[in-house]
């Protein structure tokens, strides 16, 4: 089984390498990942501009693209027979109406409408709390892997959210849920002619059983997202 990884953090970092560190025993996984950071980039694709490919190794490429340039260069041109596409491991949560804005979930989208079965995997970090990349995996790997097992349907893909902090020893359940739409409570400081952002996902509105309240109450959430087609009006 082949399956293609990829992220909006770049192709050098821990959570990816958590990722290839759980699927390397079950499959030949190929990295195909930006080159540079391409967090909150959302679902862009380059169309106008050519997009530098590097071959880093065997089975790892370096794209000069974003996340969505990642799955289509992959599924299109380097592993056409891909069985999956797997992107993340985000360092923070993707959780509600963040997977508009995230790059990571942009490239399982991505997958999802191209026919590949796709999944998206972020880790939520806690206030003032850092991640421990081998506790993730540990509790990454067996929901992931029972996951590649699932029928997703045509169209649709999975988002995953690990609850945080964890330790080696924690006993983490995971729950299906459906997406929880609330906006963030943010709003904007003037300086000036500037604008700053503030804001925090640690105290963001939730519904019971949904996403953000499943992931922040401690278990992992996965919910199944689809491809919108149009409404009839």
């Amino acid at each position: 089984m082949k399956i293609v990884l990829t992220n909006d953090y770049g192709i050098d970092t821990p959570g990816l390498d958590a990722l290839f560190q759980i699927f390397r025993t079950v499959s030949t996984p190929i990295i195909v990942a930006p080159e540079h950071p391409q967090s909150g980039i959302s679902h862009r694709v380059t169309t106008r501009a050519p997009i530098s490919v590097k071959q880093l190794g065997q089975n790892r490429f370096s794209v000069g693209g974003t996340p969505a340039d990642c799955a289509r260069i992959a599924l299109k041109d380097i592993v056409t027979d891909a069985c999956w596409l797997i992107s993340g491991i985000n360092p923070g949560a993707n959780l509600g109406s963040d997977v508009y804005q995230s790059g990571t979930v942009a490239a399982a989208r991505e997958a999802a409408i191209l026919g590949c079965a796709a999944m998206s995997v972020s880790q939520y970090i806690a206030k003032d709390c850092q991640v421990d990349w081998a506790v993730t995996r540990k509790h990454a790997q067996p929901v992931l892997h029972m996951l590649l097992e699932k029928d997703t349907a045509p169209g649709c893909f999975w988002n995953v959210n690990l609850p945080h902090p964890l330790t080696a020893d924690d006993g983490v359940d995971f729950e299906f849920c459906r997406l929880d739409t609330n906006p963030h409570k943010y709003r904007y400081r003037s300086e000036g002619n500037n604008y700053i952002y503030e804001g925090t996902i640690h105290e963001r509105p939730r519904d019971p059983a949904k996403d953000v309240a499943v992931c922040f109450g401690g278990k992992i959430s996965i919910s199944k997202l689809a491809i919108q087609a149009a409404v009839k009006i």
